[in-house]
């Protein structure tokens, strides 16, 4: 390791001095790290590594599972089953939680996870990525599934992996978020990008616009003034992005500013949202909101939010903190009647854009 550079492990001490969870919590980071390289390692082989394609198998979501979804939630679950300190792990790959005996029954933490975000990606080589949650057992110990379902605000730490041209891995345990990356020839995670700040303004946007049919009128309201650009309200031009990975979307507005929609549609009516709550959506609200940004629905802030299911699926909005209040304020302005926009009967009551 050249002179001066700061590790994640020495990092982690100087950021959790003094917090009761010190060591234990340092140590799972670190772990988790551990197990982002195996996984790291594992996609840079890409089809040599004979980990494409997809299973005879399904998950909990419905979802046809890829290889390299069962192996990286495979590298987890071992990673947490070893290391001895957490009590209960969930993960998008399985349909329950799953209770972990640390041996001496000091689990201190419950782990969320998605193992491979963006898998649809992998076979074409494009950033795929992990998202982690860490929360702390309740108080009195483990009573059941009630224990991890827990608002957003209430986590420990949380981050992601991205495993692109470099490998990172952005964290937070409360104190901003921080960005490291890793190297190879040594295999350390190193400080690169400490205090990372989501610009407050962007002019950028990333959504499916496939999905436009279907979207809410709010939200078609602000996607189509950013596409008028500086011919309309906005009097700028916007740029429009997509992947297809969360992970890469909302690494990309951690770095330049930007926000990332994948918004409540009438697609399937029954379906409050796409994107998981637990494992996905509240992990990336606490990084982005301490990185300046903002988490919301277009109603509710994320980390607000009172989760009923391990699987629960909510809409996602966040990025750059004057755009998502911008969206915000058009849901509650069409929610009050007050949007004058929208007076066409296809959007009155027993519409099919009714709320």
């Amino acid at each position: 390791m050249h002179q001066g550079r700061t590790t994640l492990s020495k990092f982690l001490i100087q950021q959790l001095k003094g917090s009761p969870e010190q060591n234990d919590l340092a140590a799972l980071l670190v772990d988790i790290a551990a197990c982002v390289k195996a996984i790291a390692a594992m996609t840079a082989k890409g089809a040599l590594g004979a980990t494409h394609g997809e299973i005879d198998s399904t998950n909990v979501q419905g979802e046809t599972q890829k290889k390299l979804d069962v192996l990286s939630n495979v590298a987890f679950i071992n990673t947490f089953s070893m290391g001895g300190l957490v009590s209960g792990i969930a993960s998008e790959e399985n349909d329950e939680p799953l209770d972990i005996d640390p041996g001496d029954g000091s689990g201190r933490f419950l782990a969320l996870f998605d193992p491979l975000d963006g898998s649809s990606n992998i076979d074409v080589n494009v950033s795929v990525g992990s998202i982690f949650s860490v929360l702390r057992v309740p108080e009195g110990g483990r009573t059941g599934l009630r224990d991890y379902l827990q608002p957003g605000r209430s986590q420990l730490a949380a981050g992601y992996a991205i495993y692109g041209p470099a490998t990172m891995m952005v964290l937070t345990v409360g104190k901003g978020t921080h960005g490291f990356t890793l190297d190879r020839e040594v295999g350390n995670f190193i400080l690169t990008h400490p205090d990372m700040t989501v610009p407050a303004a962007t002019s950028e946007f990333a959504i499916n616009a496939s999905n436009e049919r279907f979207w809410e009128p709010p939200v078609q309201r602000y996607v189509n003034e950013c596409k008028a650009g500086r011919n309309d309200v906005r009097g700028r031009d916007f740029n429009m992005r997509w992947i297809a990975s969360m992970v890469a979307e909302v690494h990309r507005i951690l770095m330049r500013g930007g926000v990332f929609l994948y918004p409540r549609d009438m697609k399937d009516p029954g379906m409050p949202g796409r994107l998981r709550l637990m494992y996905e959506a509240c992990p990336m609200g606490f990084v982005i909101e301490q990185a300046g940004g903002l988490g919301s629905t277009g109603r509710a802030r994320l980390l607000d939010l009172d989760p009923e299911a391990i699987h629960q699926r909510v809409p996602v909005i966040l990025g750059s903190r004057e755009e998502v209040e911008r969206i915000e304020r058009y849901h509650h302005e069409y929610d009050n009647g007050t949007d004058q926009q929208y007076t066409s009967p296809l959007f009155h009551e027993r519409s099919l854009f009714a709320s």
